[in-house]
């Protein structure tokens, strides 16, 4: 497998977690006050989601715009 269909599956995956994340945060968000010490970690978890696919996202287009 190539480089580009490597990355292209990786960013598949992650936009995948993301999207789990983002709904728990929305989950959490709807459900308050109740479960609100939970906010930092499920925060956290989509941010760091959401910042891994940036960043393989930003490495894929290089990777394209290089070719």
């Amino acid at each position: 497998m190539s480089d580009l269909e490597e990355l292209k599956k990786k960013v598949r995956k992650l936009q995948s977690r993301a999207g789990t994340a983002k709904m728990e945060l929305n989950d959490l968000a709807e459900d308050l006050p109740v479960n609100w010490t939970e906010i930092k970690v499920v925060a956290e978890k989509a941010f760091d989601a959401f910042a891994q696919l940036d960043a393989v996202k930003r490495e894929l287009s290089a990777l394209e715009g290089s070719r």
